[in-house]
């Protein structure tokens, strides 16, 4: 509920008995007033716990003048969000300009009027109960930020897949505190992995709730785990009319330890990157259908790519190709490529915080700060395989 302006407290301060007894004249049916004759007892007075609410302050005072009070009240955290108006004869620019540099919201010209006494002071008392509550709103919109970004990091998996021969490393960096990305995970079992990466359009809330959505859809997945266009036929079937100005790009592949090979399908999602250890060469897997949510009718074709030890796979969200330079050029997929070349011989983990790196480099920003969207990446490496020893017949083993 809002305070009535009789319930305000305004402290005058003037060292003339006649300004004070004119002033305290024109408020006092509407206001509580208190009257201070010298800068000492109005810091005291602002610094008690009954606050005055706003102050009129004379800047010509014998000791130390308006324009110090004014500068020891903003230095105060405890007063230094008090509205303070001064009174004055001087109208001069350099005068005025000197009084807002020192936190001055206003000036009120001697010989006082009562009624515009009286309006500027409701004027800036109006002005600062709006600003406490933008500012307590603000508070509570940051607080349910941060729950939403506890919500989100506990949505998104904890680990990564433990599966021998296989290496999967993720990283998430959100553009705010919550975000549109999301990836996740169908373990079959310790031999087949399926992996799921999502971007959806816009940032914010609104994408971070539909990104939550695509976890229980993506569970729903599980029986068909192994076929990356089914997968993405059921994501778009749970996510078609669920909303109109969004929309979500995704691309998901399956794991196969034991044939070596790796099936991948995508809907308007950014291409698989994979570098080929027998080449030494990096290159694209497209295998694009439209993006989830908005066609209920679509299909999605999937092209399966043989695994060979050494071998890793990158699958990422636009935020690192749309990274741009100070000029405004972005970082791509051909330097993607490149340092996925020049990186090879890194660790997963270690390979994904030298492109960060770059891409920190790239844009001028520390990492994390100043990025203009979301920023998804997760590196699978197809690690060396032990060759397998052939046990021996008791007769061999004897000879």
């Amino acid at each position: 509920m809002a305070v009535t302006s009789a319930q305000k407290s305004i402290l005058i301060v003037d060292d003339t008995p006649i300004n004070l007894g004119v002033i305290s004249g024109a408020l006092k049916d509407s206001f509580n007033t208190k009257v201070a004759t010298n800068g000492e007892k109005a810091l005291a007075i602002a610094s008690a716990e009954e606050k005055p609410d706003l102050i009129l302050l004379d800047v010509m005072m014998p000791g130390m003048d308006g324009y110090e009070v004014c500068r020891r009240l903003k230095a105060n955290p405890a007063t230094q969000n008090i509205p303070v108006i001064f009174l004055t004869g001087q109208t001069g620019a350099e005068d005025e300009t000197k009084g807002f540099e020192v936190g001055a919201v206003d000036y009120i010209h001697k010989p006082f009027s009562a009624a515009i006494v009286k309006v500027r002071v409701s004027l800036h008392l109006m002005l600062r109960q709006a600003h406490e509550q933008i500012a307590q709103q603000l508070v509570a919109i940051n607080n349910e930020l941060e729950m939403a970004r506890q919500i989100q990091l506990s949505i998104l998996p904890s680990d990564t897949p433990k599966l021998g021969g296989l290496k999967i490393v993720a990283r998430y960096i959100p553009m705010t505190s919550v975000a549109g990305d999301f990836y996740d995970f169908i373990v079959v079992d310790e031999k087949h992995v399926g992996v799921l990466i999502a971007d959806v359009s816009g940032h914010g809330l609104p994408a971070a709730l539909i990104a939550s959505m695509l976890q229980v859809a993506l569970t729903a997945q599980s029986p068909h785990a192994s076929d990356p266009g089914k997968v993405l036929s059921g994501l778009n079937q749970a996510l078609c009319g669920k909303f109109q100005r969004n929309f979500v790009t995704a691309a998901y592949v399956f794991v196969d330890l034991e044939k070596k090979s790796m099936t991948y399908a995508g809907a308007g999602h950014p291409p698989l990157l994979h570098w080929r250890s027998s080449s030494g060469k990096a290159f694209e897997v497209s295998e694009n259908g439209l993006v989830l949510g908005q066609f209920p009718e679509e299909t999605y074709s999937a092209v399966n790519l043989p695994l060979e030890s050494g071998d890793r796979c990158v699958l990422y969200t636009d935020g690192v190709l749309e990274t741009s330079s100070p000029s405004g050029e972005e970082f791509g997929t051909g330097r993607f490529m490149k340092l996925m070349e020049s990186k090879h011989s890194l660790g997963a983990e270690e390979f994904i915080d030298a492109l960060l790196d770059e891409l920190s480099r790239w844009s001028g920003h520390v990492r994390g700060e100043g990025q203009q969207d979301d920023i998804t990446v997760l590196a699978i490496d197809f690690e060396n395989q032990p060759t397998a020893v052939k046990p021996l017949k008791n007769a061999e083993a004897c000879s």
